[in-house]
């Protein structure tokens, strides 16, 4: 069953065989410097599922992380814990999502602990989470310094052709044919035409506007320049508000540890504008939900829906009639409602305001001339974090589907009141998991890799996906099957991503979401567009289908030069960062079955087949370098990357024998 180690002093420590509960001795892994104990949890759950337990409100916490709560509290007896790491699995423990009694676990584990917890400025909803349930202190922090991508060596080559050409135009014919041929040539060769759209049978105009606009966007694509320490600025930080951050965030601590006020600052991402979270090291706070969606929120989710049906007209020459939104807590308190608003505008409706409190009170339905286009049949796929915080804009959400539905409109101009006046009553379209049960369904699934087609990841979503909401106050109904149906009909999902700090990826949950949706068309013999919304300025939204937008991140962030070295300068922490883009990536190629082998074989080379690269990770992070083998391996096995070299099997057989050689 493993081995942990005791705790000793002075920051040693001293390996011990895993003790039995007989034994009557629980063993943590932890380090004391003077009056500051540094400590690991034990797992919530195996280690095997970590993944997939951190959401289980049905999973009570093993014996071990109850002892250690104890062991803190009456054994160490220490006054306060600094939770460092987010999310971590305290606030997730099974019990009441607020007001927590004594026979809730958070309160068994922490008791009245005072925790203290610094957490990235630009998650506002699971800070909120963390309040609510152990009653911290969210000490928000800087998010990692970030830096334009630029291009590489073949991107930059075919910068240089096409300025050449727009230089050309309009002056020497043949030398320009001869450009606009050379410039298609090099992009094929390279494999970058596929990547920018370009088809075969693109007139030589067409290719170059996509080349072109393709190239622009990878330079526009903001990458992290290494992580940000908390309390702490490089000597050489030009940023004057980075600076004072870093000390604020330093003071904070101290005086939270001192039992003092920590002055109150608002949660948001600096990068797309949100100056006023700045500095950082205030204890954070989020929106008034009742003010969901603010009227700027709703201007500019209304731009985004609409640069959302104009893209699917475009590729397909109609409407789209039906479609699903995911829509998440975090990004919705980030944004004020964007992507609530988002869903109201293709229903064609329009939140109301109190004039004197801003608080929305109801919704306007549009008549469909004002919306020069049908309105569209919206199905929202709520995260557990938005069901828990967000009651009222469920109650909301429902409200303006119910309005829409008993519209007397014509059926060309309303496809819900068409499907309602069919079925005879109305529908559910606000789908999420059970009450009390978080993530998209297919964790589980995904960590393990315990699957064989893909349809079962997809059936795995749509079983957890099992209740519907609605209601005034936002309540739930088990309604099996019923969200099934809606997928079958929809021509398209909208997963929205608003955080330039954050991309799809960073974190678990872009890939379980879109890939079990993907997956789920599978399962039921459909098709339908997945489109990732970029609305990280949210003056250009930005639709891309997934296989564009992953290929987008790997070409400008994880096979990036300034990238890599940012996370070599981070040890463990940074060679972790490689392995988790390693396996989002390998997660979509097999959920998705849209990305490219090309893109796996880039990063394969970026992080593997780099000398320097192997070593850093082999050297700083041995369980990082067996996970990234792993995930590769998996690629190779389930027929998604094939690569020339038939040496790969063996490279990667013979770094997870390192990796072990290493970690023992």
């Amino acid at each position: 069953m493993g081995e942990m180690s005791s705790r000793t002093e002075g920051g040693a420590t001293e390996r011990k065989p895993w003790r039995s509960v007989a034994e009557k001795r629980f063993p943590f892994r932890a380090a004391t410097f003077g009056k500051v104990t540094v400590a690991l949890a034990p797992d919530r759950g195996r280690s095997a599922d970590r993944r997939a337990d951190y959401h289980d409100p049905t999973l009570p916490p093993r014996h071990e992380l109850i002892a250690f709560g104890l062991w803190l509290r009456k054994s160490l007896g220490v006054h306060a814990l600094i939770h460092v790491g987010a999310h971590g699995t305290l606030e997730w423990l099974p019990g009441k999502t607020v007001a927590l009694s004594e026979t809730c676990f958070p309160e068994i584990v922490t008791g009245a602990l005072p925790v203290i917890y610094p957490f990235i400025v630009s998650n506002p909803g699971e800070a909120a989470q963390a309040k609510r349930r152990i009653a911290a202190v969210t000490l928000g922090h800087l998010p990692p310094p970030l830096a334009g991508a630029g291009l590489d060596e073949n991107q930059h080559k075919l910068e240089r052709l096409v300025d050449e050409y727009a230089q050309a135009d309009g002056l020497d014919r043949r030398r320009r044919d001869r450009l606009a041929k050379l410039i298609v040539d090099t992009a094929q060769k390279t494999g970058l035409a596929s990547e920018a759209g370009v088809a075969r049978t693109d007139a030589p105009d067409e290719a170059l506007r996509r080349i072109d606009a393709w190239l622009c966007d990878l330079k526009d694509f903001a990458i992290k320049d290494g992580l940000h320490i908390y309390g702490r600025a490089p000597d050489d930080e030009p940023d004057a508000m980075r600076r004072q951050s870093a000390e604020a965030e330093k003071a904070a601590l101290l005086a939270a540890l001192d039992g003092r006020h920590i002055k109150a600052g608002p949660a948001g991402a600096p990068s797309r504008g949100r100056s006023d979270v700045l500095p950082t090291g205030r204890n954070l706070f989020t929106s008034d939900p009742r003010t969901m969606p603010t009227p700027t929120a709703f201007d500019l989710g209304r731009a985004a829906a609409e640069e959302v049906v104009r893209s699917y007209m475009q590729s397909h020459g109609d409407w789209p009639r039906s479609l699903v939104i995911d829509l998440w807590g975090s990004a919705s308190l980030r944004t004020g409602g964007e992507e609530i608003a988002q869903g109201l505008a293709l229903m064609g409706c329009r939140p109301q305001w109190d004039a004197g409190t801003g608080r929305v009170t109801g919704i306007e339905v549009l008549p469909p001339a004002s919306l020069g286009r049908p309105r569209v049949d919206v199905t929202w796929r709520i995260s557990g974090l938005f069901r828990d915080m967000f009651p009222t804009q469920i109650a909301l959400i429902d409200a303006a589907a119910n309005a829409v539905a008993t519209r007397d409109e014509e059926d060309s101009e309303n496809p819900l009141a068409a499907r309602t006046r069919t079925e005879g009553k109305i529908s559910p379209r606000i789908f999420g998991t059970s009450p009390g049960t978080y993530g998209a369904g297919v964790e589980d699934l995904l960590s393990s890799g315990d699957w064989v087609a893909r349809e079962e990841i997809g059936r795995a979503y749509l079983d957890a996906t099992s209740h519907a909401y609605g209601g005034a106050d936002g309540e739930a109904v088990s309604a099996p099957g019923a969200f099934e149906t809606r997928i079958a009909e929809a021509d398209l999902l909208v997963h929205t991503g608003d955080d330039p700090g954050r991309d799809i990826l960073e974190g678990s949950a872009d890939v379980a979401f879109i890939g079990g949706f993907s997956a789920a068309l599978a399962a039921l013999g459909r098709n339908a567009d997945v489109i990732v919304l970029d609305t990280t300025d949210p003056q250009k939204p930005k639709p891309r289908s997934v296989g564009e937008a992953v290929s987008r991140v790997v070409r400008a962030r994880a096979v990036n030069p300034r990238f890599i070295a940012g996370q070599m300068r981070h040890g463990p922490r940074g060679a972790s960062e490689f392995a988790e883009t390693v396996d989002r990536l390998v997660g979509f190629a097999e959920t998705t079955q849209a990305i490219s082998g090309t893109l796996i074989e880039a990063v394969h080379d970026a992080y593997l087949g780099d000398a320097e690269v192997r070593a850093f990770i082999l050297r700083e992070n041995p369980a990082a370098a067996k996970v990234i083998a792993e995930r590769f391996q998996s690629a190779r096995r389930r027929g998604l990357w094939h690569p020339l070299r038939n040496s790969i099997d063996d490279d990667l057989a013979a770094l997870i024998a390192e990796a072990h050689g290493v970690a023992a």
